[in-house]
């Protein structure tokens, strides 16, 4: 057998050495070495990525991958980081004390704030009725739905906040407004279309002519007269009703106000007698 066979070899190129320290040092200089591939539980490493695969598969030395939403552990499988999260209410958008899921973190913030959490602990100032939210009572109002303040509906009240607020900062200042009547429509029978009742403004169509009634007596086609008061970051949205910027701040979408704080503007807008204002 030829003496050249036992000499070290370079990893990368043909050459040899007479010594292992002299290969070492040419592939120092030259950056000969071999890539490693290491495993990603053990101390092993080895001359090829295929070499490493198949020795983290036969012995299952592969990493976990499967991430907790809320820790930084992770997992082998699914099933193991649903089991965890289910143990210790892990799940990013999660009511512990309900034990749901949720898509999103608005999804579980609409939950929190509803009435399940929130209980009916805003009553009506006129027949008591307990509501969830201002945006739930403000529609009790504006609906004209309260039994103990029947002259109480969308147009009253709207006259009430534009005396109140000046200077715009909830209602729209509109040259052209007019006054809107508080009167009844009715559909004919020209807006059967011969399948639906049809509303001739937004041609929705609807199954019975109380439906379409409902919709057209609705503030659906009427002037957008509210905004929203976050003028910090120019929020822009406009609404119909007094009930619309309440329910807009109360999702927290314009980060204006927190839920609880809206409640308390909610009295200070429908019994305060000063200009509104809100903080």
């Amino acid at each position: 057998m030829d003496e050249y066979d036992h000499w070290p070899e370079c990893q990368t190129c043909p050459r040899t050495f007479r010594t292992q320290q002299s290969c070492n040092q040419h592939m120092n200089d030259t950056d000969h070495w071999a890539p490693r591939f290491e495993c990603e539980s053990c101390t092993r490493d080895f001359r090829s990525q295929n070499a490493a695969n198949q020795h983290m598969t036969a012995v299952r030395h592969w990493a976990p991958r499967i991430p907790c939403e809320t820790c930084e552990k992770k997992f082998h499988t699914q099933n193991a980081a649903d089991q965890h999260m289910d143990a210790l209410a892990h799940y990013k958008n999660y009511c512990k004390s309900c034990g749901l899921r949720f898509q999103n973190e608005n999804n579980l913030r609409m939950h929190l704030n509803s009435k399940i959490h929130r209980g009916t602990n805003v009553p009506c100032p006129f027949c008591r009725v307990g509501y969830t939210s201002a945006s739930g009572l403000t529609h009790h109002l504006e609906t004209g739905a309260c039994t103990r303040a029947p002259n109480l509906n969308r147009e009253t009240i709207l006259n009430m906040i534009r005396e109140r607020d000046p200077h715009g900062v909830i209602t729209n200042k509109q040259i052209g407004w007019h006054k809107e009547e508080n009167v009844k429509y009715s559909a004919t029978n020209h807006a059967f279309n011969g399948y639906y009742w049809e509303c001739y403004v937004c041609h929705n169509e609807y199954t019975t002519v109380n439906a379409l009634n409902a919709h057209i007596n609705s503030p659906s086609h009427k002037q957008k007269v509210y905004r929203c008061p976050n003028s910090k970051v120019q929020c822009g949205k406009q609404f119909v009703t007094l009930a619309g910027p309440f329910n807009h701040l109360e999702s927290e979408a314009c980060a204006f106000m927190r839920f609880e704080n809206v409640q308390r503007q909610m009295t200070h807008v429908l019994q305060g007698r000063k200009l509104i204002a809100f903080r």
